[in-house]
């Protein structure tokens, strides 16, 4: 999580304030260690095959492709203007205007009254995830977080992918509605916008079958 620049050009909403863009650690890693074993893998077939084993580096890079496209690129961008979720094959900007509740039960969710939207960037811990939770995991959260009896989700434990998304998110949110510059009652008129990537699926597939004919 950070304060990074955010392609406007790319975005699915016009972000204003400070912008901040959360991805995953771990997706970071798999994303890395899948370049590595790329790197790896195309230095030993050049030193095997020379120049002429470029014509088998197609499985590679689409192994590098998929890493930045599953792993890399997904985030949970947030702004005064809204949510943005940055996911492989689609871009979800949803004004605060538009958000009725943040759910983390599967992953990082927003529902609206367009539908519901789900965070590539920010899945649900598993059961491992919840056995290392500390107590300090459950207190200090934004109000919404807490269900009956003060009960926390699972998703919500703020040593969690989920739960640090839904931290962020939920914290802008609190402070926007509370300096008033969230106007109330709009979620259902309010649209929410979808881009479809379609470039990433049109390289991928390109890849997947330049990998097909190369292993053939």
């Amino acid at each position: 999580m950070g304060l990074i620049l955010h392609d406007e050009g790319m975005s699915a909403l016009h972000h204003t304030g400070p912008v901040d863009v959360f991805k995953a650690r771990s997706n970071k890693i798999l994303a890395v260690v899948l370049w590595a074993l790329a790197a790896f893998g195309l230095v030993v077939t050049l030193a095997q095959s020379g120049i002429g084993g470029l014509r088998f580096v197609a499985p590679l890079a689409f192994m590098a492709f998929g890493g930045w496209a599953l792993f890399w690129r997904p985030a949970v961008v947030v702004s005064d203007a809204g949510v943005e979720l940055v996911n492989p094959l689609r871009q979800i900007g949803v004004p605060w205007e538009a958000l009725a509740f943040v759910d983390t039960k599967y992953a990082l969710t927003l529902i609206t009254g367009a539908g519901r939207y789900s965070a590539w960037a920010a899945p649900a811990p598993g059961v491992m995830g919840t056995r290392h939770a500390r107590p300090d995991n459950l207190i200090g959260l934004p109000a919404s977080s807490y269900g009956p009896g003060q009960s926390v989700r699972p998703g919500d434990l703020s040593h969690t992918v989920s739960g640090q998304a839904a931290l962020l998110v939920r914290r802008r949110w609190a402070d926007l509605v509370e300096r008033g510059l969230v106007e109330g009652g709009r979620v259902d008129e309010t649209s929410v916008t979808r881009r479809a990537t379609w470039w990433i699926l049109a390289v991928a597939v390109v890849l997947a079958g330049a990998t097909l004919a190369t292993l053939g």
